[in-house]
């Protein structure tokens, strides 16, 4: 059995050298490294994929949830509501740009922010939503979108797990995640389902002026050389990971099959064991499993990562401290936000190897050593 590890990138990369390597020679010869075609063609293959009309891409996930933020002119002060159950960029741009971050209830089957939780929180202040699709399926688009109608707010979509999900509307009409909101946003992170061999992120929107917008701040603020018109950043994605992601672009179907795969394989293992919840998955989305996130009950968590770690098995906390407990928002009053679900998910959640080249030798290994531990 070969080593088992949390995302196999090598392993992949090893079914893809051939084009990928032609594409990064190609950008070689080309010697245009910012803003070289590759780049061009990226923005419009992805909005081909996703069914959406701008892609803008940028220079990492963290950078497009930023410019989303800038684009919507709120000012300081202004509340945006968004899960403490989250990584720590979703709400770490939010405090950067002086706005006022309100931390509210994930679901606890499928750890998506929870509807009801927003419209409880919901004040004069109150300017936009950033729901997070965590771990690879949506959040309830349907709901937080006439949430959203109803008080007059922006909704930031946090799709830097889910690119690929479809969320299906209560009429049977789908949509990419990502494409729902007033802008989304993504992450190409290596290990990301769509990933390049660097840093990288993408911003989404329907709305052609907020596309200027966007496009702007990303450049400087301006959109004619030295005519800088609006107070903008400096966030590109570079010529030779574009020219990656068009490659991979084309393999993400498939990869979000074998994910899907291998996480039929945990699920049936682990069907019926009182300890272990397996991911939920509600019918109006499909899940594109980023992580296959387990949630223990009466099992030592950290007992079990060890154990894991011990037979050469990785696994992952996603997240062992939510965004309310972390100190840097002890300023915004963090420790103020009751979220009994979110701190119960904190102590029970723990992520299991899942990439695109997992044999089903591993999986076996994987679960048999999972169960052994936890039926001990």
């Amino acid at each position: 059995m070969t080593p088992i590890q949390m995302v196999d990138l090598q392993k992949q990369y090893t079914h893809i050298k051939t084009d990928v390597d032609a594409a990064i020679h190609s950008v070689l010869d080309s010697c245009a490294f910012i803003n070289g075609k590759p780049v061009q063609d990226f923005a419009v293959n992805l909005a081909g994929y996703l069914d959406v009309k701008h892609v803008i891409p940028c220079a990492n996930g963290t950078d497009a949830l930023q410019i989303a933020l800038m684009a919507l002119g709120l000012q300081p002060g202004d509340e945006v509501i968004t899960p403490s159950f989250t990584y720590i960029a979703t709400t770490e741009v939010i405090a950067l740009l002086r706005l006022k971050p309100v931390f509210v209830e994930v679901d606890p089957k499928t750890f998506c922010i929870d509807p009801a939780a927003i419209e409880k929180a919901i004040t004069g202040k109150t300017k936009a939503i950033v729901p997070v699709h965590l771990y690879g399926q949506t959040a309830n688009m349907e709901e937080i979108m006439k949430i959203a109608g109803k008080h007059n707010l922006f909704v930031v979509e946090d799709n830097a797990q889910a690119i690929g999900a479809d969320f299906t509307f209560s009429d049977g009409t789908k949509k990419k995640s990502g494409t729902i909101g007033t802008i989304g946003c993504t992450s190409f992170f290596p290990s990301k389902n769509l990933g390049c061999y660097g840093d990288g992120g993408a911003i989404f929107t329907n709305d052609d002026k907020l596309a200027v917008q966007l496009k702007m701040i990303a450049n400087h603020g301006q959109s004619v050389k030295y005519y800088h018109d609006v107070v903008g950043c400096n966030s590109r994605l570079d010529t030779l990971q574009a020219a990656i992601l068009n490659v991979k672009l084309k393999k993400l179907d498939e990869y979000i099959a074998a994910r899907q795969k291998a996480a039929q394989y945990y699920t049936k293992a682990f069907a019926g064991n009182e300890k272990i919840a397996t991911p939920f998955i509600p019918s109006y989305t499909n899940h594109v499993f980023h992580q296959y996130t387990l949630v223990l009950e009466r099992v030592d968590r950290n007992g079990l990562n060890t154990f894991l770690a011990e037979h050469n098995i990785p696994s992952m906390i996603y997240y062992p401290v939510p965004a309310h407990r972390q100190k840097m928002f002890a300023s915004f009053g963090g420790n103020n936000f009751n979220l009994p679900v979110t701190d119960w998910l904190t102590q029970r959640v723990i992520s299991l190897p899942i990439h695109t080249e997992l044999e089903e030798e591993q999986l076996a290994f994987i679960a048999s050593k999972v169960l052994e531990y936890i039926n001990k």
